[in-house]
């Protein structure tokens, strides 16, 4: 697993040797799974992502999640699809901005079923790929996976500018590499809505679902 930029070796915090990464997509988690397997850290990916609506959007999102961890032979826990608990969770919200409280509230459920099954299976650490996406307030994630992480004694969350040094033009790259598929909307029915609702405001066509691929002729930037 390599891309043809130099990378500086990473360390986790505390002296630790082995990390649970909580992975939103293989776009967003390509680079990071790279970045932390070429440190030499032993890492597993947790895929726990209720909020992906449809189910079409969400299996085409875990396979090539899926995909890549096993190219690599990185261990993946696929863990449940719980959608109605975060509509449960997401009543009256509905109506909110992307960088919300939603959004909050969405980051906070991930990242706690994240660390119960780091502090069951015995990761003293653990992070995400969310942070590596422009489209999101880094601020806000690592809020969210330090409040989770601190329900459990000694656990740590890594808060990890992946961005920096080079990051998120390695993530376009290893994405047009690997020709992942291009999701272009945040994941929630929520954020199709909006994001199909300023599509047609503009004159351009609704979202259609697993046709973009990364390396595509007309393939935008970035997720």
């Amino acid at each position: 697993m390599a891309s043809t930029t130099e990378r500086k070796p990473l360390a986790l915090p505390g002296e630790h040797k082995k990390v649970l990464l909580h992975s939103c997509c293989a776009p967003c988690s390509g680079e990071v799974m790279e970045a932390i397997q070429a440190s030499g850290i032993d890492f597993t990916i947790f895929f726990y992502n209720p909020n992906i609506h449809p189910l079409k959007e969400y299996e085409l999102r875990k396979q090539e999640n899926i995909r890549f961890a096993e190219k690599f032979g990185i261990p993946f826990i696929d863990a449940d699809y719980d959608r109605d608990n975060w509509f449960e969770r997401a009543k009256g919200m509905e109506n909110e901005p992307e960088r919300g409280i939603r959004c909050t509230m969405c980051f906070d459920m991930r990242f706690e079923r994240t660390a119960l099954y780091a502090y069951e299976h015995g990761f003293p650490v653990i992070t995400s790929s969310l942070g590596i996406s422009r489209w999101k307030d880094m601020q806000q994630i690592n809020d969210c996976g330090v409040r989770a992480a601190s329900h459990y004694p000694d656990m740590l969350y890594w808060e990890y500018n992946w961005r920096k040094g080079g990051g998120s033009a390695r993530m376009i790259e290893i994405s047009k590499r690997e020709n992942f598929y291009q999701q272009e909307y945040c994941g929630c029915v929520y954020s199709l809505r909006d994001t199909n609702r300023h599509r047609l405001e503009g004159g351009r066509e609704r979202i259609q679902l697993g046709v973009k691929f990364y390396g595509d002729e007309d393939a935008a930037a970035e997720d």
